[in-house]
């Protein structure tokens, strides 16, 4: 996966196994409550490594997860760049990620006006959910191994936080 941040091309790798069934329980969690209205509120688009082009082809991330309320972004784009900023991302840390993620993406996402960002920490079994205020990341939440998360923006659905660790 490539993303431009700051003018420089980070390249990773393909995620491993607990990245993907974090990732894959998050999308099925958040997805039909969402996404679909199973269950919940619905409202929203909830995508999987969305590539967003915060300045088109300048500053570019992928997320692993990105979320958009339809109202905001009735349809989804006819190629592969984002051009709206989404509402709502989330970043599953790994070791190899953890510190361009917060370092890097969360002054980024900040920056172009995204409300909310969820970064959940494989190694420590947790998410951490933060709210964009007054252009700075406020903390809302800290949910630990077998927590119920209750999170901004997607707090009319708690989930149990164990089903992530596999």
């Amino acid at each position: 996966v490539g993303e431009i941040i700051g003018g420089q091309l980070h390249v990773q790798p393909r995620p491993a196994g607990k990245h993907t069934l974090a990732h894959s329980e998050l999308i099925i969690e958040l997805g039909g409550p969402f996404d679909r209205g199973r269950g919940g509120p619905g409202g929203w688009w909830i995508l999987t490594e969305p590539e967003i082009h915060f300045i088109r082809d300048t500053e570019v991330a992928v997320p692993d997860l990105a979320g958009w309320r339809r109202e905001r972004m009735p349809a989804l784009p006819e190629d592969h760049r984002f051009e709206i900023v989404p509402d709502w991302v989330c970043e599953i840390l790994s070791p190899s990620t953890a510190r361009k993620d917060r370092a890097l993406k969360l002054p980024l996402y900040a920056r172009f006006g995204v409300a909310h960002a969820w970064l959940v920490d494989l190694a420590a079994r947790t998410l951490e959910a933060f709210e964009l205020r007054e252009g700075l990341w406020s903390l809302v939440g800290v949910f630990k191994d077998e927590d119920t998360v209750a999170a901004p923006p997607f707090a009319a659905v708690p989930f149990g936080l164990a089903v992530l660790w596999g």
